[in-house]
This record gives structure tokens, sequence and C-alpha cells, in this order.
């Protein structure tokens, strides 16, 4: 039963650490939020109630023929025609913000960027579009992007890792000297060259990015493993003639990985920053895709609109700031001088 108790008193400890706890809460809130964009921020309704039937416009296009129109086309639910034609026979309801990230408003009260209104609650970019929707959809990019990129190092960088810390010898010292030319090379500038060469897009980016930022978890895995390959417990399972594979993924990961996961929201940040970085600089997702690095840079193109700027600025300060509380809280988490105390 004491056994019970310690082992829950451990898994729930992140808990206690209320900032990073909070920062955590929160950002999955956010997160959560974005994954529903279409719902939250859309251009069309979520529902239409026409002439006794439901239809989900969200979802599947309609012909404008279907709510009493006069062509074999798709719907245009912001054309006035279409909305007098529903109402007649029915209502519409739509999401909370009447803009996806590529809708143009055409009738702004001023020229774009055009300032914050009633009807867009943060203003709108150089091209008409609503900018709490381009940072609702943008934001899920970035995470999206960020978790992706994460995960596939974090496997890459443990592996890699594990592999060097366990053998050591010969093959450590060469990889070793791998790593330290690798890292060496200017990083930012080859991402600007091999994303200029070929067309930019979400999978594009990830595999270019993924030629650097699989080492950052390599000399954390290689060092645990290191310290770990000389323990009693491994010594006696290879003297039973137990497989290296089984030795390095079953006995001894377990107890190296709680190091690597103490990095996991330090390195989303980091996948995060660098997106909007490309974005920023022009080598990042495609024209017209939404983009927070791509609103910094209408919003240093448009000094005079500063709610360009002051938007996506909160929106990336936020996130990474609750990223960095929650990176702390999680390294407090497996610190073991923390735990001892």
């Amino acid at each position: 039963m004491k056994k019970i108790k310690q082992r829950s008193s451990k898994h729930f400890r992140f808990i206690t650490y209320k900032k990073a706890f909070i920062s955590f809460v929160i950002f999955f809130v956010f997160f959560t939020l974005s994954l529903f964009a279409e719902l939250l921020a859309n251009d069309k309704p979520l529902l239409v109630f026409y002439d006794d039937h439901i239809y989900f416009p969200v979802f599947k296009n309609y012909s404008e023929l279907v709510f009493g129109g006069e062509f074999d086309i798709n719907a245009d639910y912001r054309d006035p025609y279409i909305i007098q034609k529903i109402e007649e026979k029915g209502r519409l309801i739509f999401a909370p913000v009447h803009f996806s990230y590529n809708t143009i408003n055409y009738d702004l009260p001023s020229p774009a960027p055009s300032g914050p209104s009633a009807e867009n609650l943060l203003g709108t970019d150089d091209g008409g579009r609503d900018v709490l929707a381009r940072l609702l959809y943008g934001f899920r990019v970035s995470v999206l992007f960020g978790f992706t990129l994460t995960f596939i190092c974090s496997i890459i960088g443990i592996f890699l890792g594990a592999l060097q810390g366990y053998y050591g010898g010969l093959f450590d010292i060469i990889f070793q000297r791998f790593m330290e030319v690798w890292s060496g090379l200017p990083m930012l500038f080859i991402l600007i060259i091999l994303s200029s060469v070929v067309e930019p897009n979400f999978w594009w980016l990830l595999g270019i990015n993924l030629l650097f930022g699989w080492m950052a978890l390599v000399p954390l895995v290689r060092a645990e493993f290191l310290r770990a390959r000389n323990f009693e417990y491994v010594i006696a399972a290879r003297a039973m003639g137990m497989s290296h594979a089984r030795i390095m993924f079953v006995h001894i990961l377990p107890n190296a990985v709680s190091s690597a996961l103490s990095q996991f929201p330090f390195i989303l940040a980091g996948s995060i920053t660098i997106l909007t970085s490309l974005d920023f600089l022009g080598f990042g997702l495609p024209v017209g895709s939404p983009s927070l690095g791509e609103l910094l840079s209408q919003a240093k193109a448009n000094l005079q609109a500063p709610w360009l700027g002051i938007s996506v600025f909160a929106v990336l300060a936020l996130s990474l700031t609750l990223l960095v509380f929650i990176g702390e809280g999680v390294r407090d988490v497996f610190d073991p001088r923390r735990r001892a105390g």
C-alpha cells in the first residue's frame, strides 16, 4: 500500500508546481480551442435550417440551388441575396467569428489594414483578412508543427544518444566529432537556402528542420547511458546473455528518458520560434497560409497599424512563456535533488 502511494505521489507531483500546472492548463485550453478553429472562425454557417431540413455548410459544400438560388455553384453565405433566400424559409447559425483565415472583408470602414471594430475585433491585415481568425489558425499550425518536429526529433535523438552512450569507444568519439562539425554549421542560413530551393510547405519545412533538430537530446541521453552502462544490473544482464537491444531499450532507457522528457517543452518552444522566424523572413509556409511569422512581417511593413504587431506579439509571448513555465515544472519533477528535498 505504501508503494502505491509513493508511485501515485510521484505521478501527480507536477500538480504541486502551481505555476507550471496553471501554465499547462492555459496552454492546453488554447491549443484545444485552436483544434476546433473551423467551428470558432469561419465564413460558412455552422448550421442552416431551411425548409424543414438541416444543413452543415461548414463540413459540406451546397449549391445555391438548394436554398432557392439561380445558379448551380457553391453557395456564398456572405451574399445578401443567399442570406435573404435562406431566411425566408429558415435561419443561419454562424461561428462566433464570421471570417476564416483567408476570408477577405470587402466592407471595411477604412482601407486595409483596418483597425479593430465590432465586426473585426482585432482589425484586419493588409489583405483585408480578419486578424483574430488568422491568429487562431496560425497558432494551431505553429503548435502542430512544433509537436510533430519535437516528437520526431526526440525519437531520433534518443535513439542515437542511446547508441552512442551504450557502445562508447570509437563509435562515440567519431559521432561526437560529427556532431561538433554538424552543430557548427550556420543552421538558419542553411534552412533559408534549402527553403528557397524547393517550394515550401508544412512537410518540406518539417524535413528541413529535422536536419538539425535531432541534436538537442543526444547529449542528455548519451550521458545517462554512459553512466548506466556500468551499473551492476546491466553487467548482470550481459552475463546472462541478454541482447544489447533489450538491455538498452527495456532496462536502461526507462531510467534515462526522464532527463529527455524535461526538455520537451523547451524543444517545442524552439520549434515554434523557428517556424515563425522562417515565415517572417519569407521562407516558410506558402503564401496565404495562416502564419504568425507572416503577421509579424505585415506588422513590420505597416507600422501605422499597431494592432497587427501587438496581437501577434501577445500570442507568441504568452505561448512561449507558458511553455517555459511548463518546462521548468517538468524539469523540477524529474530532478532527483528536488525529489530528495
